[in-house]
């Protein structure tokens, strides 16, 4: 697939994080921000603003992994010049896709909706990521409140505890994927067709989507209460848990009666062997009498003792690694990705989802550094840009 050119007005993390693939893959990526208001200190993306200082004051850590590769544009889309530049780009360079993350109902105000760019360029593919979709076109969304609304808070955590977030940021995440799943089913569309067409992604649908273990047993005679949080230990398989050892933490998960089997085949296990805990609705049903036994076995041996002594009877165990040990974990040390700032320090990034080929990527942008050069690329002489410059339409 030739490369292809990504418009994507952008900010925080989920939209960003979909564009990153495309800049993965080699294609152009132009993400376009506001220009500032009067007395605007903190112009763009807020994220730009967010974490440890790394290249400057607009290019903080929390900014710059998803962003590493891209150009950055800033337009004023209230003003009608504004408007006409982004569509004379969208036409002129041209743009394959256009994504956003504004509020659906801003998309017509700003001269972004569907049917505005389409006619711009009728091969183009629009996609509008949002909290809740077009239909809930006034409902603002972040990660964390969608994590409580969606049911996530309320399966995570100590069953005793508070609910609890994710480690990770998982419902962006999950919607910057769908994002990016569902513009190349649209480029194989276009393929047949020609034509381009509008992508809707609501970050709650694509939460949902994910509640495959959970949703269903509602209907299946799940007891008041089942559906809940349940720490570290899976709620149907059993024992898959984490346990302390003697100098750490393991994390063991016997999935199946043959793996049952194996593990109290050991000698130093073999004091749980019982006729009516050689199913798992067996161990289910005496759980809190294993849970002890295991935790006391568990404690007596060094991590490493036992994965070795697991591994060698085909069990599934891990040591429970800090990001920093992820970090050097052969499977991804050997495909980091990487970019430099400006005073050639080298920035580990983590790897691409599957393999392309590309290790190394240019710096994040600072915020309008490219409006000048694709402003030059669709026609507009200096004098021209000076003088929208000086308007406030383009930074």
């Amino acid at each position: 697939m030739r490369p292809r050119t990504v418009l994507s007005l952008e900010q925080a993390l989920s939209l960003s994080y979909a564009t990153l693939r495309f800049v993965q893959l080699g294609w152009r990526v132009i993400r376009l921000e506001s220009a500032p208001r009067p007395g605007q200190r903190t112009p763009g993306d807020p994220n730009r603003y967010v974490g440890r200082p790394a290249a400057g004051p607009d290019r903080r850590s929390y900014y710059l992994a998803p962003n590493v590769g891209k150009e950055a544009i800033a337009l004023d889309l209230k003003a009608p010049e504004g408007r006409e530049l982004l569509h004379r780009i969208v036409a002129t360079l041209p743009v394959d896709v256009f994504a956003a993350n504004t509020l659906p109902r801003r998309y017509e105000a700003l001269g972004i909706d569907y049917e505005t760019l389409q006619k711009a360029n009728e091969r183009l593919i629009w996609v509008g990521i949002s909290a809740l979709g077009p239909d809930y076109p006034d409902q603002p969304g972040y990660d964390p409140a969608l994590q409580a609304l969606l049911g996530y808070m309320d399966l995570t955590g100590d069953p005793e505890g508070p609910p609890t977030l994710m480690g990770v940021p998982m419902i962006d995440l999950k919607a910057g994927d769908e994002v990016f799943a569902q513009t190349m089913l649209a480029l194989a569309e276009m393929a047949e067709t020609g034509r381009g067409r509008r992508i809707d992604v609501s970050m709650a649908r694509a939460a949902a989507s994910w509640l495959q273990t959970t949703l269903p047993l509602l209907d299946l005679g799940a007891r008041p209460g089942e559906v809940r949080r349940s720490g570290n230990e899976h709620r149907e398989f059993f024992p898959v848990n984490v346990y302390e050892t003697a100098d750490g933490w393991l994390y063991l998960a016997i999935g199946n009666d043959v793996q049952w089997r194996r593990l109290v085949s050991l000698p130093e296990f073999a004091s749980l062997d019982r006729p009516d805990r050689e199913t798992n609705e067996g161990r289910k049903a005496d759980r809190a009498a294993i849970r002890g036994e295991l935790r006391a076995a568990l404690r007596e041996r060094t991590t490493a003792d036992l994965l070795a002594l697991f591994r060698g009877a085909g069990l599934v165990a891990s040591p429970v690694l800090s990001v920093a040990d992820v970090r050097e974990l052969p499977g991804v040390r050997e495909h980091l990705t990487r970019t430099r700032l400006p005073d050639g320090t080298e920035v580990r990034l983590p790897p691409a989802a599957v393999e392309t080929g590309r290790r190394e990527f240019p710096l994040s942008p600072r915020y309008g550094e490219h409006t000048e050069s694709v402003l030059e690329e669709v026609g507009l002489t200096l004098d021209e840009i000076a003088d929208l410059a000086e308007r406030g339409v383009i930074s």
